[in-house]
């Protein structure tokens, strides 16, 4: 991947207050960077080259190794299945149906994912990165790898997800820092410009099989999170403009469909709150959504009580 050292434009963090009645109570920073397809820098608050463990954004392209493998076509998987595959999902009864579909047709149960039950649910299924496991098992049941080990960094399953994002990003495997997420898969630690690049050539639509993802999670939202999701309202809201996948402790990454743009975003407390008043105000200054989509949003995301409301200082300098 080329990488500019240079920022065309560049200014400080962003700040999120937590105003009281108008008076600041407590601050959040936020690292936000976006980049074209070819891993340029074009807008920077803060530092591109900021590090944090990726979480659940690198979704979409987990299953991006599910997608190219054949798979879908071998069990007859649809776009909503593939969406869940690169969700949070709430554990909704839809949800849970549609993963316990992907394990039916690949002749496997929820024995054998591998995910947690989480606190007070009865089932894997219900595991918000369920559908991501399904993928993976689906993946192996096609390729006769084995089932039961498929969290193990060095699983032909996880072997070939890491090959696959070392070669988008032009880097070798061996570089990676990688440690296990709270579901147990494989994440790794990458610069927020990586992952900015990695939405960008998501969004670009120069590849088959990341347009196939693109489709079925704007498709779908839904399957992405579910009610009172950001990822799932983003995308309901901008009808397929833009794809949206957030991760744990302060990650966002949002893909511009079509235009090979990707925005991430690093809370450096690790705050969700302060994560989507950033996308927020960096996707309205961007003009990525318009006064009527960021109200929305705001409605839900920024005034978070009767007394109190999010507000973010700072500026993104515009890509053009």
């Amino acid at each position: 991947m080329t990488s500019s050292r240079v920022n065309r434009h560049q200014s400080k963090e962003l700040a999120i207050q937590l105003l009281r009645e108008g008076i600041v109570e407590s601050t959040h920073i936020a690292h936000v960077v976006v980049c074209d397809h070819r891993g340029r820098n074009l807008s920077v608050a803060g530092n591109a080259e900021l590090a944090s463990f990726v979480r659940s954004a690198l979704k979409p392209f987990q299953a991006l190794a599910v997608a190219n493998s054949g798979a879908l076509e071998r069990y007859g998987l649809s776009d909503r299945a593939l969406a869940i595959m690169c969700g949070s999902h709430q554990g909704e009864l839809g949800q849970v149906r549609q993963v316990f579909e992907i394990l039916w047709r690949c002749e496997l149960d929820a024995g054998d994912l591998r995910c947690p039950v989480p606190l007070g649910r009865k089932s894997p299924l219900e595991h918000n990165c369920s559908g991501k496991h399904a993928g993976m098992l689906a993946l192996c049941q096609q390729q006769s790898w084995p089932l039961d080990s498929y969290l193990d960094r060095n699983h032909p399953v996880q072997k070939l997800v890491l090959s696959r994002l070392a070669d988008l990003l032009g880097m070798p495997a061996d570089e990676f820092i990688v440690a296990h997420d709270d579901c147990g898969v494989p994440t790794y630690f990458m610069q927020i410009r990586q992952m900015a690049t990695l939405f960008a050539m998501l969004a670009s639509g120069n590849n088959l099989d990341m347009e196939r993802i693109i489709r079925a999670m704007v498709h779908y939202p839904e399957m992405v999170g579910g009610d009172h999701s950001f990822d799932t309202q983003l995308m309901q809201l901008t009808r397929g403009a833009l794809v949206s996948k957030a991760g744990a402790e302060g990650i966002q990454c949002i893909g511009r469909v079509g235009e090979s743009l990707g925005l991430a975003i690093k809370v450096l407390d690790g705050s969700r709150r302060a994560k989507y008043a950033t996308a927020i105000f960096t996707l309205k200054q961007l003009g990525w959504i318009g006064p009527a989509e960021a109200d929305v949003l705001a409605e839900t995301y920024l005034h978070i009580g009767r007394f109190s409301r999010l507000d973010v200082v700072g500026e993104l300098p515009l890509m053009y």
